[in-house]
């Protein structure tokens, strides 16, 4: 496909108009924070935005009116099916994004999150599967997060941090867990990136710090800290 078709396709998802923004990240944080742990509260959500609670209490009522979220007062926040439904397609947005703007237009990995952030408010269905068509129907972005399918459905990743790893093995990068700039600019400093391979040299004892070989080229140290965000098949 040529960057005129590709532009065109912008274009038309830009003009199919675009949900509520702020609706659309209640449900991307509330999604989240359902995976990190077991009950959600209105103040968990107001951190994570950093928003006054009466503020989001507001909006979690208007999200409950629209089936999208279970709420009663004193009692545990959850998304309903559908609002899970709603949630993963945000996701699926998102991170198609990030991989387009990583695979077609040549962005770094550390550069695509806050313009996949624009991108993933278009609400032309059209879009968004040509996309996925034209990547091949990809199932990880370029941080290594599973893409949800057109029926929302995640592709299975078993992984595990490398602080989990074993002396003298040598293991593929899959994802990282910390999406700040400053980290990943720090890996790409390193020659490090999806697919790389990482093998355990030694563990110091008293901090769990880990000297490791990249590529097979590169000597270097990591610590707990960087071990326990990099994601190991």
């Amino acid at each position: 496909m040529k960057y005129t078709d590709i532009f065109q396709f912008i274009i038309i998802g830009l003009f199919c108009g675009m949900a509520s923004l702020t609706e659309e990240n209640y449900l991307k944080v509330l999604y989240r924070l359902s995976q990190d742990k077991q009950e959600i509260a209105v103040k968990d959500i107001a951190e994570q935005l950093d928003i006054k609670m009466p503020t989001v209490n507001s909006m979690v009522k208007k999200l409950a009116q629209k089936k999208l979220l279970k709420y009663e007062k004193y009692k545990a926040i959850e998304l309903t099916e559908k609002g899970r439904k709603a949630a993963l397609y945000i996701l699926r947005k998102h991170r198609l994004s990030e991989l387009f703007l990583s695979k077609v237009m040549g962005l770094g990995w550390e550069e695509v999150h806050d313009i996949a952030e624009q991108i993933e408010h278009i609400q032309s269905e059209l879009f968004f599967n040509r996309i996925d068509k034209m990547l091949g129907n990809p199932q990880f972005d370029p941080h290594g997060e599973p893409i949800p399918d057109a029926n929302g459905k995640l592709p299975v990743h078993k992984t595990f941090p490398l602080s989990d790893g074993i002396i003298k093995k040598k293991y593929k990068l899959a994802g990282v867990t910390n999406h700040d700039t400053s980290f990943l600019k720090y890996l790409d400093s390193l020659g490090v990136n999806i697919g790389s391979s990482i093998e355990i040299k030694k563990v110091q004892d008293f901090d769990k710090s880990m000297a490791v070989l990249i590529n097979g080229k590169v000597n270097t140290i990591f610590s707990c800290t960087v071990c326990s965000n990099l994601l190991m098949l």
